[in-house]
């Protein structure tokens, strides 16, 4: 029998997503636990990281550490105090969602300690947690979206534009957040520039979105070279739009319906269509592909792709692989051997150039 790997999970950080985060490394840890040896590491509010010393997350604590930029070190953790080691992963599941986590920043540290890690690399979190660089590739990939519009900052004659352009009701939403953080929905034209300010709190950009009147419907993507699709989900909310507390609260009345009451051949196009979702910014691991589908047309609308989406137990993600024959276990397992077949495929890679 192989000797037991030691993962490495990184949760918290510094972002809107903190406590989502949380949220999903209790769930994350709890199936690697029989057959991984765990060290987990809280990233604070502040970017302080701390090695936990139970075997299971918590909110704070933690003896402060750090990681050396470089692959001559072997990706140990170091006290912060002496620089003496205190674990040694074989492999880090980064946790994280949104800035400071999900948006390349944390991967490209990774990369330069020679650390294999689950997900998706520098290039493809930095531009799927961006969406109007997100909305960019998969334009490029011919692939259906929403109209759209992106500010940089508050601009009435670029504001009323868009009101004219895209219709009302609108959608603000900062560019670099998930979770429905900051997000409001727009239905009078006077209540932009508040949706805006909102928005602006989170991020230097905000997108402003045609709101459609669509069915939410989620496809889970594993794989690397070669991904496949779950069954899809639907997203029936207890409320007028999937926000924040709808996702999160525990007393949220949102249903998930798993798999969605779907024709075969539409589920079978969304299947398709997230697969086209997951290459079309080229990633790696996992991801959530999030569509609407229009209910006056039918017509299949793509929203969004979440390069590590939450792992909570109510999350969608390890739902819609549960219900394609993929129990929660052998998902985060799967997960962490992607990680190494994809660490071990760039390690090949020559850095240098001889002639």
């Amino acid at each position: 029998m192989s000797a037991r790997r030691t993962v490495a999970v990184l949760f918290g950080g510094r972002s809107g997503e903190h406590e989502v985060s949380l949220r999903s490394a209790v769930s994350v840890v709890e199936a690697l636990l029989p057959s991984h040896d765990v060290a987990c590491v809280l990233i604070g509010k502040d970017g302080s990281w701390r090695l936990q010393p139970g075997p299971r997350p918590a909110p704070q604590g933690g003896v402060p550490v750090f990681l050396a930029p470089g692959p001559d070190d072997g990706g140990r953790l170091r006290g912060l105090a002496d620089a003496v080691e205190l674990a040694r992963p074989d492999v880090v599941f980064p946790v994280l969602h949104g800035t400071y986590g999900e948006d390349g920043t944390v991967q490209g540290l990774l990369e330069l300690a020679g650390l294999p890690y689950v997900g998706a690399g520098v290039a493809s979190s930095a531009a799927s947690m961006d969406k109007e660089l997100m909305k960019a590739l998969f334009a490029r990939a011919g692939l259906p979206q929403v109209e759209y519009g992106v500010l940089r900052r508050r601009d009435p004659a670029a504001e009323a534009d868009l009101v004219a352009r895209l219709g009302l009701p609108l959608f603000v939403k900062p560019v670099n957040l998930g979770s429905s953080v900051g997000i409001c929905k727009v239905k009078r034209a006077e209540e932009l520039g508040a949706a805006l300010d909102n928005a602006f709190r989170f991020d230097r950009k905000a997108i402003v979105e045609h709101g459609v009147d669509a069915r939410e419907v989620e496809v889970s993507v594993l794989g690397n070279d070669e991904p496949r699709a779950s069954v899809p989900g639907e997203i029936v909310p207890d409320r007028e739009f999937y926000d924040y507390d709808s996702k999160y609260d525990a007393a949220s009345r949102t249903e998930l319906r798993i798999p969605a009451p779907l024709p075969a051949a539409l589920a079978d196009e969304l299947r398709r269509t997230a697969v086209a979702a997951f290459r079309a910014v080229d990633c790696a691991g996992c991801a959530r592909v999030d569509f609407f589908l229009e209910r006056a047309g039918g017509r299949v609308l793509l929203n969004e792709i979440n390069t590590m989406p939450g792992f909570t137990s109510i999350s969608m993600y390890p739902k819609l692989w549960a219900a394609s024959g993929v129990p929660f276990p052998e998902l985060v397992a799967r997960l962490v051997e992607l990680a190494l077949e994809r660490h071990a495929q760039r390690a090949r890679l020559h850095t240098d150039y001889a002639g």
